[in-house]
């Protein structure tokens, strides 16, 4: 990789169990800790995703991570919690953008099978795409066709695939992942995150298999509607940074310099319309 490839990782999630309660934490001690701007690793600005706070923390998650930024550049905005199958509360959040909120995360990955279906929720995807906010879809494998349904039933709203649909890399029922992916790809209003795959994979996965997951992506896809992202500090429960940025680079050999370009750096800048740090902070809303 080339040392001046600008990096915008798309998703990283800070927390501090001392501000705010986390539920999922409570089963994972290895990361029950402070996880902070000061602690991420290299020099890549980010976009900061919400980190399962409870449910009634968000606009806390919110303004932490505003301040946060004001100390630390590289957080180019925030992908924030909204129950977006909540017609009051979406409609709220469209009328009142807060320009630092750059994305909206409903969690759906343990969510029954129908959620992406109903009515309200269909509704409140449909109104982020009026607001120009994508929507990052954080779903397991299964979940797929339920998603592609709904990137269908709201085609204006751009929808982020978070950790490329939780596969499991070579193991139990990749090959149905591969045919669900490809006919999610086919929804021209659908990106992919390269994300995530660390933790999914069974401990002591060839590193082959994840990279031909990543590379499956890209080529259903392609690099124009791919996006790095790390995961950190999650992954960290199965690799370290530079290794999962080596593994995204390795799938991405084939490809053209350009085509990194995107993946690492413009395709998230588009997607979240954010700007590099370079051209100054955000303007915090009046």
């Amino acid at each position: 990789m080339t040392a001046a490839l600008s990096i915008l990782d798309s998703h990283v999630h800070f927390w501090d169990p001392r501000r705010m309660r986390y539920p999922w934490l409570d089963d994972v001690a290895e990361l029950d800790r402070a996880r902070t701007p000061e602690h991420f690793p290299g020099r890549a600005e980010v976009i900061v995703v919400e980190a399962g706070r409870v449910p009634d923390g968000a606009a806390a998650e919110i303004a932490w991570i505003r301040q946060e930024s004001r100390r630390h550049p590289r957080i180019r905005g925030i992908v924030a919690h909204v129950e977006i199958g909540n017609p009051a509360r979406a409609r709220e959040l469209v009328e009142e953008h807060d320009p630092f909120v750059v994305g909206v995360r409903r969690n759906a990955q343990d969510e029954p099978p129908g959620f992406l279906d109903d009515h309200d929720f269909r509704a409140g995807a449909r109104l982020l795409g009026e607001a120009g906010l994508p929507f990052d879809a954080c779903v397991r494998a299964h979940q797929l066709p339920e998603l592609t349904e709904l990137a269908t039933a709201c085609p204006r709203t751009t929808i982020v695939l978070d950790h490329l649909g939780k596969p499991a890399p070579g193991g139990p029922g990749y090959d149905r992942w591969r045919r669900d992916l490809r006919r999610l790809a086919r929804r021209d209003n659908v990106l992919c995150k390269l994300s995530g795959l660390a933790t999914e994979t069974t401990p002591g996965t060839d590193r082959g298999a994840v990279v031909d997951a990543l590379r499956e992506a890209l080529d259903v896809f392609g690099p124009g509607r791919c996006l790095y992202g790390s995961d950190w500090p999650v992954l960290t429960l199965a690799t370290e940074y530079a290794a999962w940025l080596d593994l995204v680079h390795t799938a991405l050999a084939a490809h053209p310099a350009a085509a990194a370009e995107a993946v690492f750096h413009d395709n998230a800048a588009r997607a979240y319309r954010v700007r590099s740090a370079a051209q100054g902070p955000r303007k915090d809303p009046e």
